[in-house]
């Protein structure tokens, strides 16, 4: 049985295995809506260069086992080093405090399940749950139908969070194919700031399909940065939906670096609500063999004297497949607004391919505004000068290469950050740090 039937026949058993009711009616609407148009084809614009089958002809186990044998040294392995950073690690789905470290006693956290059984937290999920997320994406629809794992987060007022929060979400212990609907509800409250990193691992030989849907929102001089490292192994597949609505005067990051995963589909939504609005999104992607990494973003400038920044780099080896499909809205009232997009790749080898797709829809008079993209290869003179003065062909390469995609990491204040990131940019190039 295909996935599109899995989730038409399993609805009601999920429904059973809930304590939580207030949300059955949504979730049915959003199983219906999904129902009618299912899951999207080549034939749908925004899945043009995008093949879903091998996602979605797969059966997959929709109730994870709790079990697992994950040793701390395992789960230390996947650390950045962050020893004084807060984490929250997931396996199968549940929050497991062990795992975990969490000293942000000045907010509110809870695992999205309980929160979902916490009646006090009712009038929240109602005035912010599902309010941003599309309801026209099957994904989505699919995520409101199914959502379980994940977590909620409140910053209140003028609240620092000093400390990174590393948020892992790990499968380990599944005999089948399993299916994981995350969900994420972050409120940046005036003047508060945070920093969250988001990392998936599938430890397991069968497949794992995770689709995440996460709606942001950061109110007036607040600020929010949001990590994706994303580097799974061959038997992952990711499909990742960000939504983030920002206030006056507020500032918003998403930077996503992917190394691997079998397929990963990025989709994120910047939506203006006031003034003086900063939105940066960064990425940097390096994939090889038959990897496919799709990213498509889109800013909404609903609102004046706002700014928005898109740069993302790709390297692709052997016979990956890259996308990026970046739009940029600009509303008749939205004057002054600064924009640039920028996708560049570079193709290593011949069966490697990118397609981009970068748009701007202006319709105010009084704007910045700018896009563009590059596709190509190292540049053979550069090559030259370095190998004139005695470096290998191969950490010219590398020196290059790093240099090509180091701009994209610039906005990164995390130290243990941007080290495993410029650690997994070297091993994907297949050479030393000592260059």
């Amino acid at each position: 049985m295909a996935l599109f039937e899995q989730t038409i026949d399993q609805h009601s058993d999920f429904l059973g295995t809930l304590r939580h009711r207030f949300l059955d009616e949504d979730r049915k609407t959003a199983l219906e809506a999904f129902a009618l148009k299912g899951f999207p084809t080549k034939k749908d614009e925004e899945y043009k260069y995008t093949n879903l089958k091998e996602i979605t002809e797969k059966n997959y186990n929709f109730f994870p086992t709790e079990e697992h044998h994950i040793s701390r040294e395992q789960l230390d392995a996947l650390h950045l080093g962050e020893e004084n950073f807060d984490r929250i690690v997931f396996i199968n789905g549940k929050l497991h405090k062990e795992f975990s470290k969490i000293s942000i006693g000045n907010a509110e956290f809870l695992s999205f399940n309980y929160a979902l059984n916490d009646a006090a937290h009712k009038e929240v999920f109602d005035k912010y749950f599902n309010t941003i997320a599309n309801k026209d994406l099957a994904f989505t629809n699919l995520n409101s139908a199914y959502c379980k794992f994940g977590f909620f987060l409140r910053v209140p007022k003028n609240v620092v969070i000093e400390k990174p929060i590393h948020v892992f979400y790990l499968s380990q212990n599944q005999e089948e194919n399993t299916f994981y609907n995350t969900r994420n509800l972050l409120i940046v409250e005036e003047g508060a700031k945070v920093e969250i990193i988001e990392s998936h691992h599938n430890l397991d030989e069968s497949f794992v399909l995770t689709n995440s849907v996460t709606e942001i929102f950061t109110y007036q001089n607040a600020k929010t940065d949001w990590h994706k490292l994303q580097n799974d192994n061959d038997t992952s597949f990711l499909v990742d939906h960000t939504f983030a609505k920002q206030e006056r005067d507020s500032l918003t990051t998403v930077n996503t670096f992917t190394f691997g995963g079998k397929l990963v589909r990025n989709n994120l939504d910047f939506i203006h609500n006031g003034e003086n609005i900063n939105s940066f999104m960064n990425g940097i992607t390096i994939i090889g063999k038959d990897q496919l990494v799709d990213h498509h973003t889109a800013v909404h400038h609903n609102t004046p004297n706002c700014e928005s920044y898109q740069n993302y780099k790709g390297i692709f080896k052997d016979r990956s497949h890259g996308v990026f499909n970046g739009k940029v809205f600009v509303n008749k009232i939205a004057q002054k607004t600064n924009a640039y997009q920028q996708n560049n790749n570079i193709l290593l080898d011949e069966g490697a391919s990118i397609d981009t797709k970068p748009q701007l829809e202006i319709f105010a008079d009084d704007v910045k505004c700018s896009h563009g993209c590059t596709v190509g290869q190292l540049n053979a003179d550069a090559m030259f000068y370095l190998r004139a003065r005695g470096i290998s062909k191969k950490e010219a390469r590398a020196l290059l290469l790093y240099a090509f995609a180091n701009d994209a990491m610039q906005n990164i204040d995390i130290e243990p950050l941007k080290l495993k990131v410029s650690k997994l940019l070297a091993e994907k190039l297949e050479v030393s740090m000592e260059f």
